[in-house]
């Protein structure tokens, strides 16, 4: 079963399940046969296309598949209907035994030296349960909680007393329950005056001895036959609700697997198989979900009288708990892990869509003995130690004139080689800038006087400037890409595209990369490949568009790395589209002093990226060659993708309409500005029209890439920190004599390289926040307004920096991509004969045709 099943089956009757994983493996080989009885191929000499078979009816699937439908019908029918005879037949002997236990009465009280149970004896009932065990007699361990077999019957038939149970305050336990839940239903004094009426009732009547049953006696014999057919009732009902669950999860089952197979294999099977079949089948019928909540009414009203004293409300309420309790806490070993690993995120189901690549733990370099053990020294450990090396050498060396701006350089030199090496988490070591620039005293205040500030002084002025309006940008960004996610407009858009493409490989890669490259603009390039790869592999159970390519391929055949390496790649480009497509261009304009709006940064990123999409696609058609098959003697033909038939809903034009209407005061942000302030400000009007309105929930904001913002606070607070300290002013005087002379397009075939280089082997953020500040100073040297300019081409080549796997969220999730056989689609020699070559069309096309249209547009 998949993880949606498991998590409403009973653990005990797994292998009773329809083998939903078993089946779907199967519509994946079908689909394959299918696959290959349809392909055409294109003979190159002759330029005819010709099909071998033609495509195969409907029946042809069917004739195989229906028989496995029938096999697992057939095994749910003969379990359900071996459960509920027995169930049946329990119930029937439970309806027996308490009609002769009525009759019986009190007479078979056996306890000799009992007497009448008063309230002094209910009292002491649970302050000296010592001598209420001696008042019982031995054999009361022999009962478990599992008291519903025929032995327990005839037990209970010949002498409830030997199968009591040692709880010494039960009654007492019983009494408060009916008073707590009293209080519980009800919530107005109207239901307490009648809670209390029927209360003074029933006192009443028991005081003046005329009703008094075994179900409302308060001796010790009453009341452990009471709690012995408590616990009898309690344990069928549980049973009948589990049977009436099973019946409901393997409908639910047969549903999604005929659903999926009508999708995979373009069948129509899925309506006349359900209606004609399974809802034929004795588990299916109405007659048999009549005769299940039939039972469990019979076991409410014997609940009824034998426990809740004639209180059916009361009856249900306590079922419905022992129900819950038992699919909480009796499950085995297997089934609670199960549970506990997907509550906290380790299932299947967690590895979706996330912004996390999960690596192989680093095997150990060498170890050292200690007199604690072996030592295994990391390669990420051997970093770190060479950072703190270099940290506490620059602190103690003058390296350049300053106190601030020489301890703010061993601070930058610090967290540049973490950022770089990763020893430790890039985000962890961005929360700790803010610690090292307050403890080592590098914030100075303001001109003329640059007198040093004190810790609280510093603490405030970092933090205040860590949560800047870039900040809350980035987070209404989040709540775009969560919204289009969570109601899978992005996914109805990109499909509806795709369909577009048509069969060819060449039209295909190209039509995929232009949708990654879109996808990045709204959902972060962090997020688009993900995307991507699972609409290209269809390697999630539940997704709703499941249009597997990959997995329709013939072996071996260059298309499938072209279209992944094309996916990451346009992903990359993608981070430079929008100012919330990636965090380095956030960055960007937190250096601005006058942020461009996005109207400006559509103006020029838009063509950009089209141009460099273009010229990668170009470059991969050329290596790849993606339309040969593996033989080279002939063509493929990719598998069309088809776009989804749900119309859009209301809510779905509701999130569209916010995320327009917001993208849309982004660009016109400057001429707003005397209403708005800044474009942060804006951001905050889809983070109250999703949450607000329970589009989105506390869990989807939970579930932002809090690392990311973390990873761009720590940024802000460094570049603050090399302003204050004066280091950026000393910084700027040498950068002044490096460009002394040049003209501002030599600067920028000067710095275009460097950042391309610096990019490439780490993060683009990361990149970005060395880079950015450097950037600025330089404008600043050249005199003239060319701080913008200078500021947004490197941010724009930060994101063509694409030469390796590491270089960058896409590009790492692509290097991970495996086939059927666990073989990855990409090697490095992909990432260098293709990544390099594209980063320098990237770049190229950013100092030329960039430069031109930010010249353009001022």
């Amino acid at each position: 079963m998949n993880s949606a099943l498991k998590f409403n089956a009973v653990s005990e009757w797994w292998e009773e399940y329809i083998d939903y994983d078993y089946l779907k493996k199967y519509i994946y080989q079908l689909e394959k046969q299918q696959q290959s009885l349809t392909s055409s191929y294109r003979d190159l000499e002759s330029n005819e296309r010709t099909s071998l078979v033609g495509r195969p009816s409907d029946a042809a699937t069917d004739s195989i598949f229906i028989p496995l439908l029938d096999k697992e019908l057939k095994k749910v029918a003969l379990f359900y209907e071996h459960q509920e005879k027995e169930l049946f037949d329990e119930l029937a002997e439970l309806e027996a035994l308490v009609q002769n236990q009525e009759e019986l009465g009190l007479d078979g009280d056996h306890y000799a030296d009992d007497d009448e149970y008063d309230e002094e004896d209910e009292e002491s009932l649970s302050r000296s349960p010592e001598r209420h065990r001696r008042r019982r007699l031995s054999s009361s361990a022999n009962v478990n909680r599992n008291t519903s077999g025929p032995g327990e019957s005839s037990y209970v038939r010949q002498s409830p007393v030997r199968q009591r149970h040692s709880i010494s305050s039960s009654e007492g336990e019983m009494e408060d329950s009916l008073a707590s839940l009293r209080r519980s239903i009800s919530p107005n004094r109207t239901m307490q005056k009648l809670a209390n009426t029927f209360s003074l009732m029933k006192d009443s009547v028991t005081s003046s001895g005329l009703s008094e049953t075994i179900w409302t006696a308060r001796t010790n014999y009453a009341y452990d036959t009471r709690l012995l057919f408590k616990r009898r009732i309690t344990n069928l009902y549980v049973s009948f609700s589990s049977l009436r669950s099973y019946v409901e999860v393997n409908y639910s089952g047969f549903r999604k697997v005929l659903k999926k197979y009508d999708k995979v294999t373009y069948s129509e099977l899925k309506d006349h198989y359900l209606h004609d079949v399974v809802e034929q089948t004795v588990p299916f019928l109405p007659d048999s979900k009549d005769r299940l909540n039939g039972a469990i009414d019979r076991l409410i009203h014997l609940y009824t009288k034998c426990v809740a004293r004639g209180n059916r409300n009361l009856a249900k309420q306590q079922l419905k708990l022992f129900q819950r309790e038992n699919i909480a806490w009796e499950r085995d070993t297997v089934w609670r892990q199960m549970i506990g690993r997907e509550r906290r995120g380790e299932g299947a189901a967690s590895n979706l869509l996330g912004a996390t690549l999960v690596k192989e733990p680093q095997p150990g370099l060498f170890a050292i003995p200690t007199p604690f053990g072996r030592l295994s020294i990391t390669r990420r450990f051997l970093y770190l130690v060479i950072a703190l090396v270099v940290f506490a050498v620059l602190l103690n060396v003058e390296v350049v004139q300053g106190h601030e701006a020489n301890r703010c350089f061993a601070v930058l030199v610090f967290c540049t080689v973490l950022w770089a090496t990763e020893a430790i988490p890039l985000f962890v070591t961005s929360i700790l800038v803010p610690l090292l620039l307050v403890c080592f005293q590098v914030v100075r205040g303001p001109k003329p006087d640059y007198e040093h500030l004190s810790a609280p002084d510093a603490t405030k002025f970092i933090f205040s400037a860590m949560f800047s309006p870039t900040i809350m940008l980035l987070i209404g960004g989040f709540t775009i890409s969560s919204a289009l996610s969570k109601t899978s407009i992005d996914r109805i858009l990109i499909t509806r595209v795709l369909s577009l493409a048509g069969t060819r490989p060449s039209v295909v890669l190209l039509a995929f990369m232009c949708v990654s490259c879109f996808a990045s603009m709204w959902i972060s390039n962090v997020a688009a490949p993900t995307l991507c790869f699972t609409l290209i592999k269809a390697s999630l159970a539940h997704n709703p568009i499941d249009q597997p390519i990959l997995r329709t391929l013939p072996p071996k055949t260059s298309f499938a790395p072209a279209l992944i390496l094309g996916i990451a790649l346009a992903a990359n480009i993608g981070g430079q589209s929008s100012p919330i497509s990636s965090p380095q261009n956030l960055i960007a304009l937190q250096n601005m002093d006058e942020p461009l709006d996005w109207g400006s940064w559509f103006a020029v990123a838009l063509p950009v990226s089209a141009i460099s999409i273009l010229l990668i696609w170009g470059l991969l058609l050329a290596s790849y060659r993606p339309a040969r098959s593996p033989d080279g003697e002939s063509e493929i033909e990719i598998r069309p993708i088809r776009a989804t038939k749900e119309p859009f809903t209301r809510q779905q034009y509701r999130v569209s309409f916010v995320c327009l209407a917001t993208i849309f005061l982004w660009c016109i942000a400057h001429s707003i500005e005397d209403y708005v302030g800044d474009m942060g400000v804006i951001a905050i009007i889809p983070i109250i029209a999703f949450f607000s309105t329970g589009i989105l929930k506390k869990d989807d904001f939970e579930q932002f890439t809090w690392t990311i913002v973390f990873l761009a606070m720590g940024g802000i607070a460094l570049g603050k920190g090399v302003t204050s300290s004066g280091l950026l002013d000393i910084m700027g005087e040498l950068v002044r004599d490096l460009v002394d002379g040049f003209s501002l397009y030599n600067v920028v075939l000067i710095l275009s390289p460097i950042v391309l280089v610096i990019s490439t082997f780490i993060s683009h953020t990361i990149a970005s926040v060395l880079l950015v500040p450097i950037a600025k100073e330089v404008a600043a040297s050249l005199g003239g307004d060319h701080q913008n300019l200078l500021i947004f081409v490197t941010a724009l080549i930060c994101s063509a920096g694409m030469g390796m796997p590491v270089s960058g969220f896409p590009n790492q999730t692509a290097a991970t991509q495996e086939d059927d056989l666990g073989e990855l689609y990409l090697s490095n020699i992909d990432f260098l004969k293709n990544g390099i070559p594209a980063s320098i069309f990237a770049t190229l096309v950013v100092a030329t045709v960039g430069y031109l249209l930010m010249i353009a547009i001022g």
